[in-house]
């Protein structure tokens, strides 16, 4: 297929394009993402060794399919964030990959299940018309007011029409994007919002009020002495909320630990290597190359260590402390922030906005430091095949603690969130008495000793009877309180008193807020419940309430209110359409994805398959002999 030429004769500016023309289409190639909730990060097609990891259907997932998403999206978070990628955040990784290798895998099989296909002229149509997203962005195809220009993307066309490479990828694109494109439309048909619609999202969000309330507290309004509560009573609470009282299965521990924090002498390593680079660019380096070999901040990195342009409150106040005092073009000293040192320089400051540039240097373990740190866990875990945590842990002068963990909570002091140690007590059904492997967590290296388990089940009256009878109270209490609030509200409706006049008798806490729209958290009162719900629904000057907000009683007075501006929402409601259907869209995508998951067999083979690579690298290798 080729495409007919648009224009001729472009000049340098098209030269220029014409020779970036590979890149520009290597580019749109790899990182094509048409429909972003379809999560294309891949061609699932290609057939690599390697070994599977799991099956769609029919459809196997082979490794290298697997680890091309799973390294692609590290690099993504990694780009994301100052500070190196956390064991957990590893782990919420291989989710995501493996998710999006399915969704990939299972959308494919729908395209050819529906016998989606896409013509050559359709082809033609979108490549002029409908370019691809990341080309909107590039400066070759933008007027000097930063808008698209179509004519400018045209003579792109006409250039590129005589490079086979540029147009096969150019194709490519399209046969993958089209087809999903028309599955897109299918998926999501029907979808329209609605003025009606339209106007209560927009009035939630604009309309506002002013009000005042008090809060009546019925554990304080009541006595204890006024309830009382009887022995059938609880047990009758206690067979009718059963589940209430059901526990995770959990364990009590004992654990040791090895913190990866950085050491003292890392430290001090970090602020000598931030001076070393600095003096590196007073001795005449370029900053902007040492920035994308230095700095921690890959993505100011990637701009030779530039920020956004900021003003003051935008950034740390350590940094804007630096920033907004260092002549312009000087070198800053080694500042130490959160994440590590940084070396700044200012570009320019005007009109109370800085542009400048920083190299991070992490706060991180040095190669000895990281080396020492690992042989000290390998040597805990080698320990551990024969010794308790206690006698491992004395050999090597290390703390040791007991605690308690469950299938929900599995936080330790000292180690953090402990994930991969939850899973081996309650996926693995260790027997009482096993010590672990060595783990990882975000902060620290562990070991465990399973002391004893405990069963999933539901807690015996005997332990939770006091806990019955304090809630039977505090909901006789709430009776007695809200009869009581409604009196008070009749009086407040019929003028004998005020608002602040009944605070100050009843020794209650007058607030006053606002102006809030529904969208707000209001202090006090929170956001979307009953007591806002009845706010927004008071005319100005009247009370609204008693509203039950939690173990709380609440009345209100309506002081002012804004309503919202019909000829605005008019002048916007088509922008506020398309933004809600695509809101819509993607939580009907979600939903027959979710469905398309149901209805699949899906095998997640991975643990397996890396079980035997491990033990394959276990395994004494023999030298070749030449």
């Amino acid at each position: 297929m080729t495409f007919a030429p648009v224009q001729e004769g472009c000049g340098a500016m098209m030269r220029q394009m014409r020779q970036n023309t590979k890149i520009i289409m290597l580019v749109t190639a790899l990182a094509f993402v048409a429909l972003m909730v379809f999560e294309w990060g891949m061609d699932m097609s290609g057939q690599t060794a390697g070994g599977d990891v799991g099956r769609v259907g029919s459809t196997t997932i082979t490794a290298a399919q697997y680890q091309m998403v799973q390294r692609n999206i590290h690099d993504q978070v990694q780009r994301a964030q100052e500070s190196p990628i956390s064991a957990s955040q590893n782990r919420e990784i291989d989710e995501m990959a493996w998710n999006q290798v399915v969704n990939q895998i299972l959308i494919q099989l729908e395209l050819e299940n529906r016998g989606i296909r896409v013509t050559d002229d359709e082809i033609r149509q979108a490549a002029r018309f409908s370019p691809p997203p990341e080309f909107r962005e590039m400066a070759e195809f933008q007027t000097e007011d930063g808008q698209f220009s179509l004519e400018l993307y045209h003579q792109y066309l006409a250039q590129a029409a005589n490079d086979p490479f540029a147009m096969q990828e150019l194709e490519r694109y399209y046969r993958e994007t089209l087809p999903r494109n028309k599955l897109l439309r299918q998926v999501t048909a029907g979808i329209y919002v609605t003025d009606r619609e339209l106007w209560r999202d927009f009035r939630d969000r604009n309309e506002r009020i002013e009000l005042q309330y008090v809060t009546i507290m019925p554990s304080f309004f009541v006595d204890d002495g006024e309830i009382s509560v009887t022995e059938d009573e609880i047990e009758a609470y206690y067979r009718e909320n059963r589940e209430t009282f059901e526990v995770p299965a959990r364990a009590d521990i004992r654990y040791t630990w090895i913190d990866q924090t950085p050491t003292a002498a890392d430290s001090a390593q970090v602020v000598e290597t931030a001076e070393s680079i600095r003096q590196e660019i007073l001795d005449g380096m370029d900053f902007a190359d040492l920035a994308q070999i230095e700095s921690a901040d890959r993505e100011s990195a990637a701009q030779g260590g530039e920020l956004p342009p900021f003003r003051e409150g935008d950034r740390p106040v350590f940094f804007e402390e630096v920033a907004f005092s260092l002549p312009v073009g000087e070198l800053s000293e080694p500042v130490r922030g959160d994440a590590g040192y940084h070396i700044i320089e200012v570009l320019s400051r005007e009109d109370g906005e800085v542009q400048a540039r920083h190299i991070l240097v992490p706060f991180e373990r040095s190669t000895d430091s990281e080396i020492r740190m690992l042989t000290r866990a390998d040597s805990l875990e080698s320990l551990g095949q024969n010794l308790t945590v206690e006698e491992a842990a004395s050999q090597m002068g290390l703390p040791v603690m007991e605690g308690e963990i469950s299938e929900r909570f599995f936080s330790l002091p000292g180690v953090g969130i402990a994930e991969e140690g939850r899973e081996w007590i309650f996926d693995g059904r260790e027997s009482v008495g096993a010590v672990s492997p060595v783990f990882e967590s975000e902060d620290s290296f562990y070991m465990f000793e399973l002391l004893d388990r405990y069963a999933s089940g539901i807690l015996p009256l005997e332990q939770v009877r006091s806990e019955i009878e304090a809630s039977i109270r505090t909901e006789r209490k709430m009776e007695i309180a809200m009869e009581e609030a409604r009196s008070f509200a009749q009086e407040l409706r019929d003028g004998s008193v005020t608002l602040e006049e009944l605070a100050e008798r009843e020794g209650l806490v007058l607030s006053r807020e606002g102006p809030v729209t529904r969208m707000e958290s209001i202090p006090g009162l929170g956001v979307g419940n009953a007591a806002v719900g009845a706010a927004f629904g008071t005319p100005v000057g009247e009370v609204a309430g008693p509203v039950r907000l939690r173990d709380e009683i609440v009345l209100l007075e309506v002081l002012d209110k804004e309503e919202a501006d019909r000829e605005a929402w008019e002048a916007q409601k088509e922008f506020q359409r398309a933004q809600l259907t695509q809101q819509m869209r993607q939580e009907r995508l979600q939903l027959w994805l979710d469905g398309l998951r149901e209805t699949t067999r899906i095998v997640d083979a991975r643990a397996e398959f890396f079980r035997q690579v491990e033990e394959q690298d276990d395994r004494p290798q023999i030298p070749l002999v030449f």
